[in-house]
């Protein structure tokens, strides 16, 4: 199986008011976001490619104009937690390029949450 791997960066604010109050998350806050698309495929096209990085600019531009310097809860009708976004980002690259294989996202240089069908 062939992978390749393309890193994308933005920032936005967001709260989780559905949890306590007393927990950090429930309060207004941002982070600097890393969004990781995989895309996978048993076999390369003819140009040698899983696919060209450069059909992947779609999905800078969705992130550019969607989510950066945004409030992630105006932007999401769920909960805006790092999970919730990876199923976001996924089903939005599996519409658009079937060798999607997992999203990951990194609110920050020590946390990762990845979806993986």
């Amino acid at each position: 199986m062939y992978r390749i791997t393309k890193e994308f960066h933005f920032s936005a604010s967001h709260q989780l008011s559905h949890l306590p109050s007393d927990h950090q998350c429930a309060r207004l806050h941002g982070h600097n976001y890393i969004v990781v698309v995989e895309l996978a495929s048993a076999e390369l096209n003819s140009d040698g490619f899983v696919r060209d990085y450069h059909e992947l600019k779609p999905l800078k531009s969705y992130i550019d104009d969607t989510f950066d310097h945004r409030h992630l809860n105006e932007v999401l009708n769920v909960h805006s937690t790092a999970e919730n976004m990876a199923r976001h980002f996924f089903d939005w690259c599996k519409a658009r390029w079937p060798e999607t294989a997992a999203v990951k996202i990194s609110e920050t240089s020590k946390t990762w949450a990845e979806y993986r069908p």
